[in-house]
C-alpha cells in the first residue's frame, strides 16, 4: 500500500483498491497530477468548494470510479451524468469488494462553483486492507474529533494545517492529540499565499508532543509506502 499526496487536499490511498479524495487538479498551482492522469476506483468528495470538488466529474466519467459524497452533493453529481452514492452524517457503507466508508462531521461551509449551496461538508473515515484512514476535509477544530472520530482506532489522519479557511497548526496539533492516530499527514497548506505554513515545524511539534506518533510531510508528487 502507499499514500500519494497530489497537492492541497488531494490524497490517494492505493492498495487492493485506489482511493482518491478531493481531486482538485486543474487550476491547482501545486498539483503534481493532471485530471487526465488521475486513476481511481473510488472518489471521495468532502464538499462542493471548487478546491475540493475539482475534477471529480471528469475523472469519474473517464475512469468509472464510484463517487461517494453527502447526499445533496451526490444528487448534483447525478445531474452531471455521474452516479454517486449519497450518504449522510454518521452513516457507513461497505461495498461488495469490502471497501468501507463512513461520513463524519466537518465544521466548514459548502457550495458549488456556481455559488449554489449544497449539503454539508464532511470528513471521511474509510477502511482499506485492514487499515483505518481519516480525511478531515476542510474543518475547524471541534470536540467530536475526540468523542466520535478517535474511537474508530485511526491508523492515519489527514489534517488541514493552512489556517484562514481551516484549522491552523495550533488547532491541528490539538486535533492530533485528540484523534490519537498512529500517523498524520498535513494537507491544505501552501497552495495559496494565505495558506503559507511550515510543515516541517508542525511535524517536529507533533512528534515532540505525541511520542510514538509519526507525522509524514510530503511534497506534491511524493508518496510514502505502508
Amino acid at each position: 500500500m502507499k499514500i500519494d499526496f497530489y497537492g492541497h487536499a488531494c490524497v490517494g490511498v492505493s492498495g487492493s483498491k485506489k482511493i482518491l479524495i478531493d481531486p482538485y487538479l486543474s487550476g491547482n498551482p501545486s498539483a503534481s497530477l493532471t485530471a487526465e492522469q488521475a486513476a481511481a476506483d473510488y472518489l471521495l468528495v468532502t464538499h462542493g468548494h471548487g478546491d475540493h470538488l475539482g475534477d471529480a466529474v471528469e475523472i469519474a466519467k473517464r475512469t468509472g470510479a464510484q463517487v461517494v459524497a453527502m447526499v445533496e452533493l451526490a444528487n448534483w453529481f447525478g445531474k452531471q451524468g455521474v452516479e454517486a452514492l449519497g450518504m449522510n452524517l454518521g452513516g457507513s457503507y461497505t461495498f461488495a469488494d469490502g471497501f468501507k466508508v463512513k461520513l463524519v462531521p466537518a465544521w466548514h461551509s459548502s457550495h458549488l462553483p456556481d455559488g449554489s449551496a449544497v449539503g454539508l461538508p464532511v470528513g471521511f473515515i474509510f477502511w482499506l486492507d485492514g487499515l483505518c484512514f481519516y480525511h478531515a476535509g476542510d474543518t475547524a477544530l471541534f470536540g467530536d474529533m475526540k468523542q466520535v472520530i478517535a474511537p474508530h482506532g485511526l491508523d492515519w489522519a489527514f489534517l488541514p494545517i493552512g489556517d484562514f479557511y481551516t484549522m491552523g497548526p495550533d488547532d491541528a496539533l490539538i486535533a492530533a492529540e485528540w484523534l490519537n492516530a498512529k500517523n498524520y499527514l498535513p494537507i491544505h497548506y501552501n497552495t495559496f499565499p494565505l495558506l503559507q505554513q511550515n510543515a516541517a515545524q508542525f511535524k517536529q511539534r507533533l512528534e515532540d508532543k505525541l511520542p510514538g506518533a509519526k507525522c509524514h510531510v510530503l511534497q506534491p508528487g511524493e508518496h510514502t509506502e505502508l
